[in-house]
């Protein structure tokens, strides 16, 4: 589990394909590597991977073609930055919001725009997963724990303040850049559980009717 509170920007040194999977090095940055051991978990631009070799310079981890074809990971290049986060202890502040590190899909920033010393965009989600994000509920965006300021169909928009600019790569996305979204877990978990059995035999919309038949509405 991880915050969403990026602990340093790193750089991926080289990303390898080999098969349908990759390996991928990534250079720490200013990341705390002292407490760091083989099988720990790293978020990397909000994608949870595990250390498979580190050393004061930074980590290696393999990314499975699942990841690959779920998150922006296969199109970064030798060079491209990164945020990280180690996982969070009983001891970490928990600054932002729960966060599992299990993207759930590709964002497309479609609008940048200056407000004030902040910047504010325009994400539009995919159809799956606008439904589980809410005004003033949470997102995670490329790893970066967000509050939601507004919901327009599949699109949200979000304010990026001037420290959170400077300590990640927020402050590089463009218009039409590609971005890692996490949605709440205690969204997903809701709808499963609103489901009950009826999403054990197959079932996955959630209608008016259903919720008047299970008692939701009147």
């Amino acid at each position: 589990m991880f915050t969403g509170i990026i602990q340093s920007v790193g750089k991926i040194a080289a990303l390898e394909a080999s098969g349908g999977d990759a390996r991928v090095r990534i250079a720490r940055g200013k990341l705390d590597m002292s407490d760091v051991n083989t099988g720990d978990s790293i978020a990397v631009s909000g994608v949870c991977l595990t250390v498979v070799e580190h050393s004061v310079a930074g980590f290696t981890a393999d990314v499975s073609g699942e990841t690959l074809a779920r998150t922006t990971l296969g199109r970064l290049r030798s060079g491209d930055s990164v945020n990280l986060e180690k996982a969070l202890t009983l001891s970490t502040l928990l600054g932002g919001h729960l966060v599992s590190g299990h993207v759930d899909g590709v964002g497309v920033v479609v609008r940048r725009r200056e407000a004030a010393r902040s910047v504010q965009f325009r994400i539009k989600a995919p159809e799956g997963l606008a439904k589980y994000i809410a005004e003033k509920g949470s997102v995670c965006v490329d790893g970066v724990s967000l509050t939601v300021n507004a919901v327009h169909g599949v699109e949200f928009e979000v304010n990026i303040v001037p420290h959170t600019l400077a300590e990640t790569t927020l402050d590089a996305i463009k218009e039409d850049s590609e971005v890692n979204l996490e949605v709440d877990l205690v969204a997903r978990y809701l709808e499963r559980l609103i489901h009950g059995e009826y999403a054990a035999r197959g079932g996955s919309e959630i209608t008016r009717e259903f919720l008047a038949r299970h008692g939701f509405i009147k």
